[in-house]
């Protein structure tokens, strides 16, 4: 049983069943009750659907009906039609011998039922004749408020859910006897060659073996701080406010992993493509280089272009296709503004994704901005701190009259760190990290005091 409101794909998914009979040379009968032939054949065709070897028997009402005025004054539609339609159903099925059939939709024959107990009886009739036939039946239903498709349900084997839901289109899978199957909202997509599932990212379903080394930034003073780098298959948040490097700061360990002959993948959520590029090739990174050589892939999303799950199969691809190392979300605002769905999928699914890179061995760089741009510290606006097995903040600090910039290591799980603030500065020359913060007390606070006002400015 496919349920589902108009236009969510119901004739779409029957037509997948059937072509897919019919390219393994089975036998395969639409019955259209309510949609005519010409119009199925018309929309399959824009969708790329060949229909070559599939039966259709048509029921659906003609223009007669209206013309020639064909209603009934003396006796009700069902005892006139119902013994015709169930008549043309059994013998096209007994000629064919159909190994499947499509029924779109059964509930149109609750009108030529002269009660629910009738149709009821009148459908487990059917379902049985067709299941000694040796046939499967996918059917649709049109729920109504009026018409409740309850009994249809309790009748069915399976049960598939179409709808439209925050995240886009979704299908849900609610009963299935005899085997399991996986619980839960999953995204879909239709489009030119039908329909496209996505289903939900499930991390311990994915594993395999890696080594927990240190990756370095090639950045030596940024390494020390760290203790040799952070580790293969760990998640690393880099936070601070807007402008303060965070970006580029990722970006060091990619250029070293591509050294290396790793492939690494950004996905940009508040960047453009073009912007990002200009501005690596200014400091030292050479990404023109990386992308040539297919050591990185950018990918810029925008805004409500994908599902969470689209997303998620998208990370998947990289990993499992293109043995991506190193993946980083830039950022994570931007991932939770540009998906679609509700605040609580979209955290749940960004959990997922880092469980599932961490099980796949994969360097997972998560880059967050924090809303102050100086004053009270704040580690993520988004409270998923909890996330990163390594926590490296950014600071704008106001020094003299003058914006200077500092980095520090907030938490490790995976080794010691440096537990010292230091001078940070982007050159030309790329990522430059200077001395410890040691005459200034209250950095945390982006407006720093010296502790000997006579102490000259910091030097960078």
């Amino acid at each position: 049983m496919v349920r589902g409101r108009p236009g969510t794909g119901k004739s779409i998914l029957g037509l997948h069943f059937l072509t897919d009979a019919t390219s393994n040379d089975s036998d395969a009968l639409y019955i259209n009750l309510e949609e005519a032939e010409s119009d199925i054949r018309h929309n399959a065709d824009s969708l790329g659907f060949d229909l070559d070897g599939l039966e259709f028997l048509d029921l659906s009402p003609d223009s007669d009906f209206f013309v020639n005025d064909l209603s009934y004054d003396i006796f009700a539609p069902d005892e006139v039609e119902e013994e015709s339609v169930t008549d043309e159903i059994t013998q096209r099925i007994r000629e064919l011998d159909p190994d499947r059939v499509f029924i779109d939709p059964l509930t149109q024959l609750r009108y030529l039922s002269a009660d629910n107990y009738q149709f009821r009886k009148q459908v487990l009739s059917f379902t049985q004749f067709l299941k000694e036939q040796g046939t499967t039946v996918l059917f649709t239903s049109q729920d109504t408020e009026a018409e409740p498709d309850d009994d249809l349900q309790f009748m069915s084997d399976g049960i598939i859910h179409l709808d439209q839901a925050a995240k886009g289109r979704t299908i849900e899978i609610t009963k299935f006897r005899g085997t399991d199957f996986e619980g839960g909202e999953h995204s879909l997509d239709i489009e030119h060659g039908g329909i496209t599932v996505y289903p939900n990212l499930t991390p311990r379903q994915y594993e395999r073996e890696f080594e927990a080394e240190s990756i370095s930034s090639g950045v030596p003073e940024l390494d020390q701080l760290l203790h040799g780098g952070i580790e293969r298959g760990t998640v690393t948040m880099i936070t601070g406010p807007a402008g303060v490097g965070k970006t580029t700061t990722g970006l060091q360990f990619m250029k070293e992993a591509a050294g290396r002959g790793e492939r690494s993948v950004i996905y940009s959520f508040e960047e453009d493509k073009g912007t990002l590029l200009h501005r690596c090739e200014s400091i030292n990174i050479p990404i023109h280089r990386m992308l040539d050589q297919e050591a990185l892939h950018i990918e810029e999303i925008e805004a409500l272009q994908l599902s969470t799950d689209q997303f998620a199969h998208e990370v998947r691809r990289q990993v499992e296709e293109e043995d991506a190392k190193i993946v980083m979300i830039d950022g994570v605002v931007g991932y939770q503004l540009a998906l679609r769905g509700d605040d609580q999928d979209l955290t749940t699914e960004l959990h997922s994704i880092c469980k599932y890179l961490k099980n796949m061995g994969v360097t997972t760089i998560l880059v967050s901005e924090t809303q102050n741009i100086t004053g009270p510290f704040q580690v993520t606006q988004e409270g998923l701190s909890y996330l990163g097995d390594t926590i490296m903040f950014l600071q704008h600090l106001e020094v003299g009259g003058e914006l200077e910039k500092s980095i520090g290591v907030l938490k490790k799980r995976t080794s010691d760190f440096e537990r010292k603030m230091r001078e940070f500065q982007i050159t030309e020359y790329g990522v430059q990290i200077g001395d410890q913060l040691t005459d200034l007390h209250g950095v945390l606070s982006g407006v720093p005091e010296l502790d000997d006002p006579d102490a000259e400015d910091l030097e960078p």
